[in-house]
């Protein structure tokens, strides 16, 4: 079984969205003063490799902490689009390419090669997006979740967040922003887990993001 780390680490001087402030790691006690060390954690719920919730934009949005655990592990299948340049919509035509396989996953991870860029002021510029249709394939074949390397799935200048609008209304759909190392993964279905701080009424929550190979195919067996 191989196990590949799909996340960032939080630390104080990452990139976060415009507008939010970054995670705060305060020493809380100390093994000379206390006998074990304990650190104080403060930060936004959309930090680092996270997940969002319908609840994130809607009031009655299904939040994260009343999902089913089930919701945040499947297969997953990553989907090369690293072709494509700044400020390009992902089109079906990447879902039509591995259509069959495509077929079969719960998660569907755009690879756009975007988190080369994480630490540096270009990780908010043009990023890749999904398109509307795109989001429309989702909904339409119940997918439980997406995922992309890029810090959101709307371009950059959509304050409306028209895609995030359109998955999140149908409250049964996760989205995972800011994943790496999706180059590492391949091109066959792998198991997916994603699992999420579980705090109430969780809007969003960071994740510790894997993915499970194993070249008998016997990862399925852990969903």
């Amino acid at each position: 079984m191989n196990i590949i780390d799909l996340t960032h680490t939080i630390s104080e001087n990452m990139p976060v969205y415009p507008g939010t402030e970054r995670p705060k790691l305060e020493v809380a006690s100390t093994y000379e003063q206390n006998g074990f060390k304990e650190t104080l954690i403060t930060m936004f719920s959309h930090t680092g490799t996270h997940m969002d919730s319908p609840a994130h934009l809607f009031f009655q949005g299904t939040t994260l902490d009343s999902f089913s655990s089930k919701q945040f592990v499947g297969k997953g299948l990553v989907i090369d689009c690293s072709d494509l340049r700044h400020g390009e919509k992902i089109t079906m035509k990447y879902i039509e390419a591995v259509k069959e396989k495509a077929e079969k996953a719960e998660f569907i991870l755009f690879h756009t090669g975007w988190d080369k860029y994480w630490n540096t002021s270009s990780y908010f510029g043009e990023y890749p997006y999904i398109s509307e249709e795109i989001a429309e394939y989702l909904l339409n074949s119940s997918k439980k979740g997406v995922g992309l390397d890029v810090i959101g799935i709307d371009p950059i200048s959509d304050e409306n967040l028209t895609i995030h609008k359109k998955l999140l209304s149908k409250n049964n759909i996760v989205i995972i922003e800011n994943l790496t190392n999706l180059d590492e993964i391949g091109d066959d279905l792998f198991t997916f887990c994603a699992l999420p701080l579980k705090f109430k009424n969780s809007d969003g929550a960071p994740v510790r993001a894997i993915a499970i190979l194993d070249d008998n195919k016997q990862n399925f067996n852990l969903i």
